[in-house]
Formats: C-alpha cells, sequence, structure tokens
C-alpha cells in the first residue's frame, strides 16, 4: 500500500478531537486509509453504502452507545446526513464520562451537504482533514513515475492500473459514477449531459478566466445555472477555482478567477488523450502541466496558505503566488515543463510590483539553479518538498 502523507495529520485530529471528517472525492482512497487506522486499534466500520449497516442505525444513539469505547468509522455519511444530530448527543455525553476523544472517523465525498450538515451540529467538535490524489512525493522517484502520475492522474486505482487503456477505462467509469450517481446523492438535479459538456469545457478551458457568460452561452443555460453548477464541483473537490492576487499597486489587475479541473487524469480522460505521446501533441499540454503542478504544490503546502494568480491588464503575470503563514512577503511561482530560454517581460515586471520574498521557476527536469538574481529554477518534487518541510514544521 502506498504509505499517504496525509496518515499522520488524521492521527493527531483523532488525538485532539472527538470526531474527524476525512474528505476527499470518490476513490481517492478514503477507505483505505480510514482501514490502515481502524486496523491499529480497536474500532468498528460500518459502509452506509450497505443496506445491513444503514438498517443497524435505526436507533443509532442507542446502538452507537455500545461502542463508546472504540473508533466509529462511518462511511458515506451523506448517506445517513441525520446522524450528525445524534452525533453531538453522544459526543456530549462521551465527554462528561471522560471520553473527549477519537470516537468518530466520518468519510464523505465532501458534499455541500456534508459540510454544512457537520459545520451546523458538529460545531467545536469536528476536525476536517482532506485527502488529496496522490502526489508526486507519494508516486514514486523516477521520471516515469512523474510522467505516469500526470497523465494518469492521482487517484490510485488509476496510477496503479496495468496500463495506459485501463487507467483511462477507470477514469472513464469514474466519471460516468458522478455524472449519473454521485450529483443526484447530494441533492442536485441536474441532467448528466449538461453536466458533462461543462466539465469538458472547462478541461478544453483549462487554467484560464472563468467567464460564466461564455459557458453559459455554449450550454444554453442561465449564468446562475453555470455559476452553480461550477459551485457544485468546486465543493466535490473535482474543480479549484484559484483567485487573482489583489495587491496595493497602481495597476489594473485581473478579477476573475482561473478555473482547473483538479485531477490531471480526469483532465485527459475528459478530453480523450489516453497516454503521454497523445498528450504531447495536444493543445491542452501547457496547461494540463500547470495545473498538475499547481494541485501538487497546495497539497503540499502548510494549512492557511493563500494561494493567487497575479496578472495585470498590462500583462505582467506571476502563475501562482503562495501566501505562506510567517512569511514577511509571498513567494512567486512560475511554471513551465522546460526552463529553456529567458524569463518573460510579465513575469520580470510582476516581480517588481510584487517583490516577492521567494521566485521560482517549477520545470519538469528536476534540475535547481539560478536563472537570474533572486529566481531559481527547480523541479517539482524539490519544490514540493520544501513546501512540505515548511507544513511539517508548522
Amino acid at each position: 500500500m502506498i504509505k499517504r502523507h496525509a496518515l499522520p495529520a488524521l492521527r493527531k485530529a483523532l488525538d485532539r478531537q472527538a470526531a474527524v471528517a476525512l474528505i476527499g472525492p470518490r476513490q481517492v482512497g478514503k477507505t483505505t486509509l480510514a482501514l490502515d487506522i481502524a486496523g491499529k486499534s480497536e474500532a468498528l466500520y460500518l459502509d452506509l453504502e450497505a443496506r445491513a449497516d444503514r438498517a443497524k442505525l435505526a436507533e443509532p444513539a442507542l446502538f452507537l452507545r455500545s461502542y463508546e469505547d472504540c473508533l466509529v468509522i462511518l462511511d458515506e455519511i451523506h448517506r445517513v446526513p441525520e446522524l450528525f444530530s445524534e452525533l453531538r448527543g453522544l459526543i456530549d455525553q462521551g465527554r462528561r464520562r471522560g471520553r473527549r476523544t477519537g470516537r468518530f472517523l466520518i468519510l464523505g465525498s465532501a458534499s455541500i451537504d456534508l459540510l454544512r450538515q457537520s459545520g451546523e451540529s458538529l460545531a467545536g467538535r469536528i476536525e476536517y482533514v482532506e485527502l488529496n490524489p496522490l502526489g508526486v512525493l507519494e508516486a514514486g522517484e523516477d521520471e516515469g513515475s512523474l510522467n505516469s502520475l500526470w497523465v494518469r492522474g492521482g487517484f490510485p486505482d488509476s496510477f496503479l492500473a496495468r496500463d495506459d487503456e485501463d487507467s483511462l477505462a477507470f477514469r472513464d467509469g469514474f466519471i460516468r459514477t458522478y455524472l449519473e450517481r454521485d450529483v443526484q446523492q447530494f441533492g442536485w438535479q441536474i441532467p448528466a449531459e449538461t453536466l458533462e459538456r461543462l466539465w469538458i469545457m472547462l478541461a478544453h478551458g483549462q487554467g484560464t478566466l472563468l467567464n460564466i457568460s461564455k459557458l453559459a452561452s455554449g450550454l444554453s443555460i442561465s449564468a446562475r445555472t453555470v455559476s452553480g453548477y461550477i459551485d457544485l464541483l468546486a465543493s466535490l473537490l473535482l474543480v479549484r477555482r484559484l483567485r487573482p492576487f489583489y495587491a496595493n499597486v497602481k495597476k489594473r489587475l485581473v478579477r476573475s478567477p482561473k478555473l482547473y479541473v483538479r485531477d490531471s487524469g480526469i483532465v485527459h480522460a475528459l478530453l480523450g488523450i489516453a497516454d503521454h505521446n497523445s498528450l504531447a501533441g495536444h493543445p491542452v499540454v501547457g496547461m494540463s502541466w500547470e495545473g498538475f503542478v499547481i494541485e501538487n504544490l497546495l497539497c503540499a503546502a502548510p494549512t492557511r496558505t493563500m494561494a493567487s494568480f497575479y496578472r495585470t491588464a498590462a500583462g505582467a503575470e506571476i502563475d501562482l503566488v503562495l501566501e505562506l503563514p510567517g512569511s514577511r512577503a509571498p513567494w512567486a511561482v512560475e511554471i513551465k515543463r522546460s526552463a529553456g530560454g529567458a524569463l518573460g517581460k510579465g513575469f520580470r515586471n510582476a516581480v517588481q510590483d510584487l517583490r516577492p520574498e521567494r521566485c521560482f521557476v517549477v520545470t519538469a527536469d528536476g534540475e535547481r539553479y539560478p536563472l537570474a538574481e533572486g529566481v531559481e529554477a527547480i523541479g517539482l518534487r524539490e519544490m514540493v518538498s520544501i513546501l512540505r518541510k515548511h507544513r511539517l514544521g508548522e
């Protein structure tokens, strides 16, 4: 089993809080991680997609009170949202008897309903841990594993598939499951064909500025409806909105966010890109790499890191601006597949505007060397390692 970097954070959260919600997209490895925790302590696992396990919770307080001395894992919690109000009473009763931490591990696909219900009912009693798809430090150290992770994405079954064909089949099935079943389970009645077309449009426009009106026109639906659909995909951790950086500079700044489909493998599946050879010649290759790098960096960055991009109407631009906790100024990150050639005028002008604490150009070649005064070229793995050290030292 691949060792997941979220495991230590999950254990610490269970040592701090009565309830912990492990959230992430379907098939990202939440159940595997939870069962790893369960194997090292006394635990009860309930899969709430299974009718038999749901039946056990017909009287949840009565049933769960019998398991006060062990960790109770509730998988696919969105199937029984009324449990949250029951958990609050059980947690409070346990606290009065000295059982204050490690009571419930809740697994869910980060639905809006999950976040709303848990936030309302378990305020002060729950901590969230996000499990992301596999990152570059989890996937392996050779160049082949990096390319494979980029092409196939970070969902374990996709990355570990026997070949590219099997990997693509998994991702096609993943997309169909969300379109035809999961979205409806979260309470949204959206035509699967419309949502699929939107998802494909977002993949074609990977990393571009969000244009709600253009998307609405292409789908023949209202801008408000498109905005709601994007909100849903973002809440399910399938899409990332990267906000623009607001600086106190005398420049006209871009105000629209950039939009990324978070997993590179899903981008490629939506566009019918089956392997590295097909990706290398596709128009989306550059923006696919940019999204892949951004997702890896943000998953490794310390909690409470503020992420954005910088762009002015005059063309000054930085792909990723990271405001790390405790840093006196932001870090500037430019993303290129190769560091060859001079730094662009737009990046140099943006650096003069922001005066960042550190400047990096993240590349695929893995080497680290100075590119210009105060600017380093650096491989993706090493950049992720730097951010992860900051995270572990926070």
